[in-house]
């Protein structure tokens, strides 16, 4: 098989404390050589041209599969939540998940944790595992019957599969579509305590302690949940939390006048929590950022607020905003792609995210200064619901490798 050598590009490796210079040689689906080392003469060169070499980006807790988004922004894995339809309930749905894709990109389906994701009976987890489940998942719901998250945690458990959990009590957050605050009074929006998160993540840490169980709270939105998180790694439970760049540059004055492109689950939080999100990315808090992508066209998002489905278009604004936190010296490039590719890997208990020989070659070039805008009318994904459009940003992949192939 070929070689491809890339060259003159700035090697950003997760594990790394900084960028370094170098080639990375490819030798047919897998990475040869990283750093410096000598290629036949035959090796295709590929001239990365001062641009970023990373691995390629694995969305953990996406809602469709899209490519045309995913190679915008370089997302060459994506973790598909349950939330479909039909419910990834079943082994045989499980299994057509993650066919979806290949060879451009690869889905990673997350079981559902309990049949239709009603919160009552518990789903095949085993059976999920074998067609191709790399976690259990209990979708955009919170369980609210303790018994039964216990049983979910345990039967995981017994699997080593990592539970991704939603964190809102279900009795606060029921019906709620905005925080309690100024924002949600002045409008008239049923609304719902911050606390309910707390109250979410207090109750699922002592069963995960309980049971023995990794868990994993897909978004963690407020400066409470933050610090129970803390509280917990430093316990040593397998305690992990991901959160999306909405909650980093959004505050919940962004639903005003209704847009319900900032219709989001769980809702945006008032500007304190805002600003406790990119302390807990800064800080180590924060293991994942995702997009969360669910695009939605205009009979889910142009409706009254209360009535229009949460979600957003998120793909496609990932890289360039997570590397806004990048010159905000808030994150160095490296720990940028720990949190978009390594971390979520290990989690999944995947084979990539990393820059290392012997590594699937799933690399993406990206160069983080170029200028563009998002609009939403003119987004490769499936629909442009963005609460970021017409926001000038910088930053997006230039070229996308899958298995040693250029996309």
């Amino acid at each position: 098989m070929g070689m491809i050598a890339i060259v003159n590009g700035r090697l950003c490796d997760p594990a790394a404390e900084a960028l370094s210079e170098g080639i990375v040689l490819v030798h047919g689906d897998r990475i040869e050589a990283v750093g410096q080392a000598d290629f036949p003469e035959a090796a295709e060169i590929v001239d990365a041209r001062g641009m970023l070499v990373a691995p390629g980006i694995i969305d953990l807790g996406v809602f469709k599969t899209d490519k045309p988004a995913f190679h915008f922004s370089g997302i060459t894995r994506a973790a598909l939540m349950p939330d479909q339809s039909p419910v990834l309930d079943d082994p045989g749905l499980v299994q057509h998940a993650a066919r979806a894709g290949k060879p451009d990109f690869w889905v990673h389906p997350l079981g559902a944790a309990t049949r239709g994701l009603d919160g009552a009976e518990l789903a095949e987890m085993a059976l999920m595992k074998a067609a191709g489940a790399r976690a259990i998942a209990t979708g955009r719901r919170w369980i609210a019957d303790s018994g039964v998250m216990l049983r979910v945690l345990r039967y995981a458990a017994s699997l080593n599969l990592v539970v991704v959990t939603h964190a809102e009590d279900g009795g606060l957050a029921n019906g709620a579509v905005a925080t309690d605050g100024e924002t949600a009074s002045r409008l008239g929006l049923p609304s719902a305590p911050a606390c309910a998160e707390a109250i979410a993540i207090t109750r699922d840490i002592a069963l995960a302690r309980e049971a023995g169980a990794r868990i994993h709270f897909r978004f963690v939105t407020t400066a409470a949940g933050f610090a129970l998180i803390r509280a917990a790694k430093a316990e040593g439970l397998a305690v992990t939390c991901g959160v999306s760049p909405s909650y980093l540059f959004l505050n919940d004055a962004a639903v005003s006048d209704f847009r319900t492109f900032a219709r989001l689950s769980p809702p945006l939080r008032d500007e304190r929590d805002r600003l406790a999100a990119i302390e807990a990315v800064a800080d180590g808090t924060v293991d994942v950022l995702c997009s969360g992508h669910d695009p939605r066209g205009p009979e889910d998002k142009r409706l009254p607020f209360a009535d229009a489905e949460p979600g957003i278009a998120g793909a496609e604004t990932l890289l360039p905003l997570s590397l806004n936190l990048v010159r905000d010296k808030r994150v160095s490039e490296t720990r940028m792609m720990a949190l978009l590719a390594a971390n979520p890997a290990k989690l999944l208990g995947l084979d990539a995210g990393q820059l290392t020989p012997g590594a699937p070659a799933d690399l993406i070039l990206i160069d983080p200064d170029v200028p563009w805008i998002v609009d939403s009318n003119k987004m490769a994904a499936a629909a442009g619901n963005t609460p970021f459009d017409k926001l000038p940003v910088q930053g997006r992949a230039r070229m996308i490798m899958k298995g040693g192939v250029i996309r």
